[in-house]
């Protein structure tokens, strides 16, 4: 599933490709029809992601919320330009069985990639013709020989949203619905924090009281989006490892200093995941061990999807449980 970075990256290539334009919608599925006519004409005003949540303002009080869930997905084609916020790269991006690429790291030497990017919008060209699907691993599409624009829509598409450069078709969300002002409202009051969207002082302090008076496990809680918005299972394990914080302690045996370390790293992880599209959790790399991180998921990470591994720090196997019907990895000394 789509963690919070991913969710805000896909957010900033609408804003910068879509915003302010008017939008031709269907449903070439037919499952969103009604919804599809409604929105069919109207210009984008806005998008916004709140954790995992993201919301299309259009002209009229109309806003679109979609979730991707495991298996939605974004794909863009047409003139894209890259958000100049967001870190560029080039190549294909996404699927771990997918062949190099090269990725141009801001202040580094160029390096190869193996694929295993979580997520990068940075494929997309500026501007240019383009295929990119955006999920929580992103990747190029390929460009057909003669392909017109828009290309008809292929498979099982919920939503196409087309301007006279650019289309972006939404396949298999989890929600994908109509709003209007006080239900988009109504979602938002129900999230957690999030570093991108809530005042980071104002963030730690909902995050902390919420974490704090749970008798609820930690290692649930952060994937409890009501209590912090946008982290999923990597930033769990990688979170919980970087505090050396036991998953299994209760939110409120966790101390308050620890819980307020949690939420700041967060926010500077929440920050480097949307700059660069990784879900770069690794600390102190020199120049080499850098490259090799950006490049390789196995680099990247102090325990995620290491079980078995020895731990970074002390040695010790990684363990690999199951935890809120997720895979949790965590090191039975570091984090004791």
């Amino acid at each position: 599933m789509p963690e919070g970075h991913s969710v805000h990256r896909i957010a900033r290539q609408f804003g910068h490709n879509f915003v302010g334009r008017r939008v031709t919608a269907s449903s070439p599925q037919g499952r969103f029809a009604e919804g599809a006519t409604v929105l069919d004409g109207r210009e984008m005003l806005g998008a916004v992601a709140v954790g995992k949540q993201m919301f299309l303002e259009f002209d009229g009080g109309v806003f679109l919320r979609v979730h991707l869930g495991l298996y939605g997905a974004w794909d863009f084609a047409g003139r894209i330009d890259t958000d100049p916020t967001i870190m560029s790269a080039g190549g294909r991006m996404g699927q771990t069985n997918q062949r190099g690429t090269v990725l141009p790291a801001e202040g580094r030497s160029d390096t190869v990639a193996d694929g295993a990017f979580e997520d990068s919008v940075s494929s997309i060209g500026a501007p240019r013709r383009s295929r990119v699907r955006m999920s929580e691993q992103t990747n190029d599409l390929p460009e057909q020989e003669g392909e017109s624009f828009p290309a008809p829509p292929v498979g099982a598409v919920r939503v196409r949203l087309l301007t006279q450069d650019a289309v972006a078709d939404l396949r298999g969300p989890t929600a994908c619905e109509l709003l209007d002002a006080v239900g988009v409202q109504a979602v938002i009051d129900r999230l957690g924090p999030d570093p991108l969207v809530d005042e980071i002082e104002t963030g730690e302090r909902r995050f902390v009281e919420r974490a704090g008076k749970r008798g609820v496990a930690i290692g649930l809680l952060l994937m409890d989006q009501s209590v912090v918005s946008g982290i999923g299972n990597v930033y769990r394990a990688e979170l919980l490892f970087r505090a050396r914080l036991n998953p299994h302690t209760a939110g409120k045996l966790v101390p308050t200093d620890t819980l307020r370390a949690l939420w700041r790293d967060w926010v500077e992880l929440l920050r480097i995941g949307v700059e660069t599209g990784q879900m770069m959790t690794m600390d102190d790399l020199d120049e080499a061990g850098y490259r090799r991180a950006m490049s390789h998921r196995a680099d990247r990470h102090w325990v995620y999807k290491r079980e078995g591994l020895p731990c970074r720090v002390c040695g010790t196997s990684i363990v690999l449980e199951e935890m809120g019907a997720r895979k949790l990895y965590w090191c039975p000394v570091c984090q004791a």
